[in-house]
């Protein structure tokens, strides 16, 4: 090639990624993909023979799906399990006793309690009861989803190695404790392509919860494409002012003159195609029409104030507000009925070291009406069975007290050994209760479920064996669930 041209075409490459930081960007690349047929077709079975008999994602999934879009809940921090669904009524007896050393079994331990010279047990202070069909316990605190727990699928066993909440939320939302992998959301935009060529295929939302007494923080390194192409990174949405960054025209630009100006750029930009011959130049204005078409589908997708007076009876008074873990839920099903593949809310402030009687009750009150409302909403809709919805934290907390212990009050340090996690939706069986621990909380003694095996029974639900849904990197066929084995969770699936 003349090298001029060549010299051209990679100025026109660096020019093009270096505007690839602005989000409208990656969306308008995410749903570019998807339209040009990229995006794998839902029920085709089979794939053409590898050489290395591990399968890219390719232009198909493995088999039909159960689900095609995914709501996930990530409770920043982790939440107790024994305070909301892991029931332990023996612990009362065991009140500021010493943990067992058979039980801990010489368990690394974080800074902030290694240094205790006790670990006495502390029960939770909270009621529980039965609810449903299949009995689950259910802490008092979360009267609304006790009334739908045999729509969802609980796991009591899920289990991780990661103690510290970097490396344990990068974990659970790439499958691995080193950062720059792609999250789950990245993936499914690789595997699936978009259903909406107006919105994004992956957006994430960060709700604020009522009690900001311990929030960690919260990065875009949780939803970053990492080595797949940036287009499918997830694509933030504030909870205050523009929904996106520059989604709106500058004060004094009308939508007429945009649209003039966009007009103008792109018989620009064909002419450039005629003498350069790029293709991304085409891409660039298909970049520049979606950001165009989204100036009205956003707005119009975050406008909740046209919802009915029955949705915020659903979803409570919270969903009013935007920022509120109600309003971002809200906001949820609203993306799902409209396209978007896949969303992400976080909600901080789980990190309960401290203060467990002062926190839980805003904890919980922030999410319990909500994700009733979310199911019984999308239930309603037509749209539970082919969306999941996942809920749960990076680890969950230690039956034993950090700090100063009461009947009335407690701290938990971080517990990687064992925590509950549900879905609801999407292919996941209804009324399902997965795996035991022991008497304490602490070790799982049935039926356990490791990371890998969470995101591998995820991608058996939207129809990719997570053996052969790869991308090559580096000369490896890299995988979500990594390299060491991991099995699909059939008694999690209907």
């Amino acid at each position: 090639m003349d090298p001029i041209r060549e010299y051209v075409r990679n100025e026109t490459r660096r020019q093009f990624l270096s505007r690839g930081s602005n989000a409208v960007g990656w969306a308008a690349m995410a749903a570019l993909l998807g339209r040009e047929g990229l995006a794998p077709r839902a029920g085709a079975a089979g794939l053409e023979a590898s050489p290395t008999g591990i399968h890219p994602a390719g232009s198909r999934l493995h088999f039909a799906p159960k689900a095609k879009q995914v709501i996930y809940l990530h409770m920043v921090g982790g939440p107790p399990q024994m305070d909301m669904y892991d029931y332990k009524p023996q612990m009362n007896a065991y009140f500021d006793k010493d943990l067992p050393d058979s039980i801990r079994m010489g368990q690394r331990l974080t800074t902030m309690t290694s240094g205790q010279k006790r670990f006495p047990i502390a029960p939770s202070k909270y009621k529980f009861a039965r609810s449903g069909k299949n009995g689950m316990w259910v802490c008092e605190l979360l009267p609304y989803t006790a009334r739908m727990v045999d729509d969802m699928c609980f796991i009591r066993s899920m289990h991780t190695e990661a103690i510290n909440h970097e490396p344990a939320i990068t974990y659970m939302q790439t499958g691995n404790q080193v950062t720059g992998r792609p999250c789950l959301g990245a993936w499914l935009s690789y595997g699936l392509g978009s259903l909406n060529d107006n919105l994004p295929t992956f957006v994430v939302l960060v709700a604020k919860p009522t009690n900001t007494e311990q929030l960690q923080a919260i990065s875009a390194r949780l939803w970053s494409s990492g080595y797949l192409s940036g287009e499918h990174a997830g694509v933030s949405f504030r909870s205050g002012g523009d929904p996106i960054l520059y989604i709106n025209n500058p004060p004094g630009v009308p939508a007429g003159i945009r649209r003039e100006t966009l007009n103008g750029l792109k018989a620009l930009n064909e002419l450039n195609y005629k003498i350069v011959g790029d293709p991304e130049t085409h891409t660039r204005i298909e970049q520049y029409e979606l950001a165009f078409r989204m100036q009205s589908s956003v707005p119009e997708l975050t406008a909740t104030s046209n919802e009915p007076e029955a949705t915020y009876k659903l979803y409570g008074e919270a969903a009013r507000k935007p920022g509120t873990f109600a309003h971002s839920a809200l906001l949820a099903r609203r993306m799902i009925e409209r396209g978007v593949r896949f969303v992400q809310i976080y909600h901080n402030n789980w990190d309960t070291h401290a203060n467990v009687a002062g926190r839980m009750p805003d904890q919980c009150r922030d999410v319990d009406q909500p994700c009733w409302g979310l199911i019984q909403d999308l239930k309603a809709r037509g749209l539970l069975d082919e969306t999941l919805v996942i809920w749960g934290g990076e680890f969950g907390r230690t039956i034993y007290s950090q700090g100063g212990l009461t009947h009335d009050n407690y701290g938990r340090d971080h517990h990687p050994r064992c925590f509950t996690m549900w879905m609801a939706g999407g292919g996941s069986r209804p009324g399902q209760i997965y795996g035991e621990t022991d008497e304490f909380s602490y070790n799982i003694v049935k039926d356990p479920v490791h990371i890998h095996d969470f995101h591998a029974t995820v991608l058996q639900l939207l129809g990719f064996d997570h053996r052969r849904f790869t991308y090559r990197y580096l000369g490896l066929d890299q995988r979500l669930t990594g390299v060491e084995p991991a099995r699909v969770v059939k008694e999690l699936i209907a």
